[in-house]
């Protein structure tokens, strides 16, 4: 453990000068580029202008390690570096989060990991952020445990059935470094039957950008005529003998086979190992990753509710992901590529077992206000002692419906109307606005999916809603997280009576709406989620007219 005094700033590892001259080369990798490519139209010498490119970048490599330091001290977490310019980072204790440490390839090779910590303020700005690049694996695993398993207590730990029940094959494993077998339970463990999802969460789609763009970046830089080699002319012979429909299956199922492929290979490198524990000290720990491992805690103290995410094609096959709303997190970045995702995309029935899980009990949850007996039997607003995960979600209501509907071909039309007016006008081929007018019932199948989608209740202490349909999201929020309201109408929500109610937090995406919901249920919902908050802006008698901007 860390000394209970620290003053020395120290240095990172030594076989940091490796890995950052290696990566400022390859961030730099098009400039020099460009160097050759100049130097060479210019008199031959594009060698010389490239290799003196690539020692500048070296040398910056290497002044990082000789200007960064870092010590912990029993108050904060400082990091000083620069060399012109010296910035000192401080990050009081008590503001830490989350730590991450992260390997990629180099890193394993050499025995190192980058640690990076989170806080609830310098996740907003990336020079904020408080990074140690790198540090030896034992050192980064020191640092996690003595930054955030501070506390003794443990919160009430999942039961041992509940965890071999999420992994019923899964095989003894060591903890992470730095904890003890007795002090953390399983949650959850990576199972091979998982990658069947892979192909369903279309991150393949990046993949074919980044191949497409480096291609064409290869074929400018290097002035290539792709269209003289041989293989490539033989390929667009036999295409170009098609007829256009089978050209247009041809090309889809191409695409389909390759994103789905890039999509499995993705996933298995991103959640291969994925483990999910929970330590007696009070924190949640991921780790997950084949060629870059990632390991990611979590203060428990910290979460203030989950998000289970079902995009269309995962949803379509039974799938969803799981999410932490906690502070401290990229949320903004995206739950696989920030620190946030709990479960990947696997069986819905696994992803709510690990959330029942996760989720503590909140003790003295809200009750409420029951004008009749009628009303609070209908109101979300009515407490109940199901899991915020399973509970039964109120509907919004035929407004609602016809708001989704309304919505819905309104835009179709109008894009309609566009089209007719370009054939007519501009020549336009028929099929497109013959297209846009059949696809009219899947148009109508996706605001009655919205629809369906809508959902709140108040139950346990939490504070849930639903939306979405092409990606449809569930958030159970503490109620003790909410920090006040927004209730937003506008001009059409306003003759329907509805009104758009949302919760501000610290946590996550830092608000989280329960949209086109009536204005009286929109209020008493606030009432009953955060008693006494609204008190002074709300009078009983005035409260059906009570404006839109109440906060």
């Amino acid at each position: 453990m860390i000394d209970a005094v620290e003053t020395t700033w120290r240095r990172l590892s030594p076989r940091m000068l490796v890995i950052h001259p290696f990566q400022e080369v390859v961030r730099a990798a098009p400039a020099l580029l460009g160097l050759l490519v100049a130097g060479s139209g210019s008199g031959g010498q594009g060698h010389l202008w490239s290799l003196a490119g690539v020692g500048l970048m070296v040398v910056l490599g290497m002044l990082r390690w000789f200007t960064t330091t870092y010590r912990i001290t029993p108050e904060h977490v400082q990091v000083r570096r620069g060399l012109l310019t010296r910035k000192v980072l401080t990050v009081p204790r008590d503001r830490v989060r989350t730590v991450d440490v992260t390997s990629h390839v180099l890193h394993r090779v050499l025995g190192l990991a980058r640690v990076e910590v989170g806080t609830g303020t310098s996740e907003r700005r990336h020079e904020g952020r408080l990074k140690l690049d790198a540090l030896s694996a034992a050192e980064a695993a020191r640092l996690r445990v003595e930054l955030l398993h501070r506390s003794p207590a443990a919160p009430a730990a999942a039961s041992p059935t509940a965890s071999t029940t999420m992994s019923p094959t899964a095989s003894p494993a060591g903890p992470p470094t730095g904890s003890t077998p007795a002090a953390e339970t399983e949650l959850a463990r990576m199972r091979p039957e998982w990658v069947r999802y892979g192909p369903f969460t279309m991150s393949g789609l990046v993949t074919v950008g980044v191949v497409a763009g480096f291609v064409s970046r290869l074929v400018s830089e290097g002035n290539v005529d792709i269209g003289s080699v041989g293989p490539v002319q033989e390929t667009w012979r036999w295409f170009s003998g098609m007829s256009l429909p089978l050209e247009i299956a041809t090309v889809v199922l191409v695409l389909v086979v390759f994103v789905s492929v890039a999509s499995t290979l993705g996933y298995v490198l991103a959640f291969g190992n994925f483990r999910l524990t929970r330590h007696a000290e009070g924190t949640l720990h991921v780790t997950r990753g084949l060629l870059t491992t990632r390991a990611t805690t979590i203060d428990e103290r910290r979460l203030r509710g989950i998000e289970v995410s079902e995009p269309l094609l995962l949803r379509a096959v039974r799938g969803a992901r799981l999410s932490a709303v906690t502070t401290g997190l990229r949320a903004a970045q995206g739950a696989q590529r920030g620190g946030s995702l709990l479960l990947p995309p696997a069986p819905r029935g696994d992803a709510v077992s690990v959330a029942r899980l996760v989720l503590p009990r909140v003790p003295g949850a809200p009750s409420a206000p029951s004008a009749s007996s009628a009303s609070s039997a209908s109101s979300a607003s009515s407490v109940s002692e199901a899991s915020p995960v399973t509970a039964d979600l109120t509907a919004h209501g035929p407004a609602a419906l016809r708001r989704r509907f309304t919505r819905a071909y309104g835009v179709h039309a109008l894009v309609l109307a566009v089209l007719l007016a370009l054939w007519w006008w501009a020549g336009l081929p028929s099929w497109t606005w013959l297209t846009a007018a059949a696809l009219l019932p899947l148009t109508a199948l996706l605001a009655a999916d919205r629809y369906r989608s809508l959902g709140h209740a108040l139950t346990s202490g939490y504070l849930v809603t639903r939306w979405g349909s092409l990606a449809r999201r569930r958030v159970a929020l503490e109620c003790d997280g909410v920090i006040g309201w927004n209730v937003e109408r506008s001009f059409f929500q306003r003759r329907a009576r509805l009104a758009t109610l949302t919760a501000t937090t610290a946590a996550g995406k830092q608000g989280y709406q329960v949209r086109d919901v009536d204005l009286g249920e929109a209020l008493r919902l606030a009432t009953a989620c955060t008693p006494g908050l609204l008190d002074p802006f709300l009078v009983e008698a005035e409260v059906p007219a009570l404006s839109a901007n109440s906060m």
